[in-house]
């Protein structure tokens, strides 16, 4: 992929995003998606490809430390503890039914086995709701589902990578699926993830007081979102919960402690601008690499994956929610149908399916074809019903 590629995305996005300045329930990130699709046809484009390196690497930290520094604390601490059961035990539920059931329903299409079921699952766990929230928040008046599943996409990132390399370690390796490993895994690369970023995070903050120009200050959040990532996974941690973890310190930083009024100002000049650019660059990218793997003849099970997800996503989010007087008190019905199809599947899934390939070969071909085309079908249809839905709802709350 060369500069003149690079720019030519970049004018498209930007094209299309100032479109979506002006449109009320635009999904941008499917309309990026949809025009990459289109590029992929072009033989200007047929060398441009993207990596789970350049996913990981390069636009992944700025995208979570984005997400987590402009999440309010307040609204994290209102909100932390359904976030926090959604991200862990919800996510771990959800990839457990989700792959039984697919396991239990895949032998009129194919042979799959239980690990291979479970790997689809921990793809499609992960929710990316970039295209959602900002509908959210303007077909709402409640800010709580925005918060909701902002908060739980933030966390969530990290925790479905930790469950989806062990999950493909045993898949790859014909390894038996053992709960005691993987629990083990799973609370010491989040855990040592959340406690590197939270260190960063604090001696950041520090040497802010430090500096009173702007631009050293706007040079630390850089350092902070890519070097707390860069080295929790130097050590073998999760660098996804590591930027989070960063980014949260640093909110509650600029809401508490940092007397600065134009700190948050100046970051968010900078930061604003980088989002929309790594968003339609990433978003175009999948769109053209997504023709490389869809196998039509495996569209209806695709079908049928992306409806079960859905569906185990909204009895999980119901269990959860109902086993709590207060959290049951506080979502009925239509907020519980709302955070459901708010829980696209996006830039995550489509990283871990080429990391899956770049690093396991194309062996597995027919695993990634079906979670490429039931991410494809989350991205496309749930983004462009939620404006509708949220509408509905509002208006019935309304009556």
């Amino acid at each position: 992929m060369d500069s003149h590629q690079i720019l030519i995305l970049l004018f498209i996005g930007y094209l299309v995003y100032t479109i979506d300045n002006k449109q009320k329930n635009f999904p941008a990130p499917l309309v990026l998606l949809l025009l990459g699709i289109a590029l992929s046809f072009f033989p200007f484009f047929t060398n441009v490809h993207i990596t789970k390196e350049i996913i990981f690497e390069w636009f992944l930290p700025a995208l979570l430390f984005i997400s987590a520094y402009q999440f309010p604390f307040t609204h994290l601490k209102k909100h932390a503890g359904i976030i926090a059961a959604l991200s862990t035990v919800g996510l771990l539920l959800s990839a457990l039914l989700l792959g039984t059931l697919l396991y239990a329903i895949s032998g009129p299409f194919l042979s799959l086995s239980f690990v291979g079921a479970l790997l689809i699952a921990s793809i499609l766990t992960p929710t990316d709701p970039v295209s959602v929230v900002s509908i959210l928040k303007k077909a709402s008046k409640d800010p709580k589902i925005a918060d909701v599943v902002e908060g739980e996409s933030m966390v969530n990132d990290g925790t479905s990578i930790v469950l989806y390399t062990v999950i493909a370690s045993m898949y790859l390796d014909g390894e038996r699926f053992s709960i005691t490993s993987f629990s083990y895994d799973f609370i010491l690369v989040s855990l040592g993830g959340i406690a590197i970023g939270a260190l960063f995070g604090w001696i950041v903050c520090r040497a802010i007081y430090f500096t009173h120009q702007r631009q050293y200050q706007v040079m630390l959040s850089i350092v902070l979102a890519y070097g707390s990532f860069y080295v929790a996974e130097k050590l073998g941690v999760s660098g996804v919960l590591s930027v989070v973890a960063a980014g949260i310190i640093l909110s509650y930083e600029l809401d508490g402690f940092i007397k600065e009024s134009h700190y948050r100002e100046y970051l968010n000049s900078f930061w604003e601008v980088v989002e929309p650019s790594i968003l339609a660059l990433i978003f175009l990218l999948i769109g053209i690499e997504t023709t490389n793997y869809l196998d039509f003849n495996n569209w209806a099970f695709a079908g049928i994956i992306f409806l079960s997800s859905v569906v185990v996503r909204f009895l999980v989010l119901t269990g959860i929610i109902k086993s709590f007087s207060s959290w049951r008190n506080e979502f009925n019905w239509k907020d519980i149908s709302l955070v459901t199809w708010s829980g696209i599947r996006g830039t995550m899934s489509v990283a871990l399916l080429l990391g899956l390939e770049s690093e396991y070969g194309s062996a597995n071909g027919t695993v990634i074809s079906l979670a490429f085309g039931a991410v494809l079908l989350s991205l496309v249809f749930q983004s462009l019903t939620i404006y509708p839905l949220s509408s509905y709802f509002e208006r019935k709350t309304g009556e």
